[in-house]
């Protein structure tokens, strides 16, 4: 057992599925801030937008998340997303406030799952599965809401080292 009352292999498996939870939220909003500078086959893309998602919104918030797409605010909104998208992965992969970042990634993922709740149950033109109720979204956030209950921070990674150094003076007062 470690200080955190996890087996060894309890703890490394939470900070792999955190780190690997962290890479996916990175990857997705390094993807949106950098997709202007992306070519396909010589071909600059167009700068990736949040209208195209907000506008296909079928949730309980749908009114909202299509005025949100007609308003002037959605270049806004989208630098807004990708950026907290970075954030929250850097703080999961780093370990870093992972209290805070599992909080965002856990907001961040209601939106997105209250966006446009699976109740087709069937196959989709364009989509990649098939999903009722239950979708990559929810299980993301079940994941998340793992690590904000088992404070993973303290397992490894940053929070852990700062958490554990020794307080400013305390040194010095050691000596004296």
């Amino acid at each position: 057992m470690t200080r955190s009352g996890l087996t060894t292999s309890q703890g490394l498996a939470l900070v792999v599925l955190r780190t690997l939870v962290g890479w996916h939220f990175l990857y997705e909003g390094v993807v949106k801030l950098w997709l202007p500078a992306w070519r396909r086959d010589g071909i600059p893309l167009a700068p990736w937008s949040a209208a195209g998602y907000l506008r296909a919104a079928s949730g309980p918030f749908a009114d909202l998340f299509h005025a949100i797409a007609r308003s002037s605010w959605l270049p806004v909104i989208g630098l807004v997303i990708a950026s907290s998208l970075v954030l929250v992965g850097l703080s999961l992969m780093l370990g870093l406030f992972t209290q805070a970042g599992s909080v965002g990634a856990l907001v961040l993922l209601a939106l997105f799952y209250l966006s446009n709740i699976p109740t087709r149950g069937a196959p989709m033109a364009g989509a990649e599965g098939a999903y009722l109720f239950v979708d990559k979204n929810l299980v993301e956030a079940a994941a998340v809401a793992v690590f904000l209950v088992f404070h993973t921070g303290r397992i490894a990674g940053l929070d852990l080292l700062l958490r554990n150094r020794p307080a400013v003076g305390a040194s010095e007062e050691s000596t004296s």
